[in-house]
């Protein structure tokens, strides 16, 4: 006998379940991502190959920007607080708690210590907005970065610290002297220069933080 031939239907899969996951999935994703926030300072860095990222944690970093300004910023998890309490004892500030509260709270340091009364008074997201002069470091005499790095090795101690050093392409040579005078006269030379990386080499620590990032490019230190 000749089989019985049934009759094919055409399938159907209910595709509801499967977007359900998929919006899940992305709405996780968009809410656990962090993105890396603007920066209060916006400087133009050299480009070089690099293959080192650089580093997040317990940083202390020097930015000169295009006019020869220099400014001081921390990571979150710095000892802030201890390295303001540390330079308003040695150079008799005179500043109260709620101001070295402030200051420690705030972005960066772009004053001479004179105005860091008048810094402190200032909400913390005007800092960028404000016409800040920069530290003084061009004076040999007073290079008052050499008082900031004093305070910064006190309230590192028992740290290891990242110190960063990330100029602008424009910066004048002077202020990155003024720089490297500070650093000697408090006897810290081990520090990493922030450059925009090019030419990334595959398989290196910067090349898969770039991949993890999308291929963007990552900041790097030499």
């Amino acid at each position: 006998m000749p089989k019985a031939k049934l009759p094919r239907k055409s399938t159907h899969i209910d595709m509801t379940a499967m977007c359900d996951v998929a919006f899940l999935l992305l709405s996780f994703f968009i809410l656990t991502t962090k993105f890396k926030p603007s920066e209060a300072l916006a400087v133009q860095t050299p480009s070089s190959v690099a293959s080192k990222v650089a580093p997040q944690k317990d940083v202390t970093q020097i930015t000169i920007d295009k006019e020869g300004k220099v400014f001081l910023s921390f990571s979150d998890d710095a000892p802030k607080k201890a390295i303001m309490e540390a330079l308003n004892t040695t150079r008799n500030l005179g500043l109260s708690e709620a101001e070295l509260s402030a200051l420690a709270a705030g972005p960066f340091i772009g004053v001479p210590f004179a105005q860091l009364k008048s810094l402190a008074a200032q909400p913390k997201e005007n800092w960028p907005k404000l016409d800040n002069p920069g530290i003084p470091v061009l004076d040999t005499i007073n290079n008052e970065l050499v008082d900031w790095m004093r305070a910064v090795k006190t309230g590192f101690t028992g740290i290891k610290m990242n110190l960063l050093v990330k100029g602008d392409n424009a910066s004048k040579y002077p202020s990155f002297k003024g720089v490297i005078d500070a650093f000697k006269k408090v006897d810290e030379m081990k520090f990493q220069m922030v450059t925009n990386p090019e030419g990334v080499a595959e398989g290196t620590e910067l090349y898969r933080e770039n991949m993890s990032r999308g291929g963007k490019s990552a900041e790097a230190a030499e």
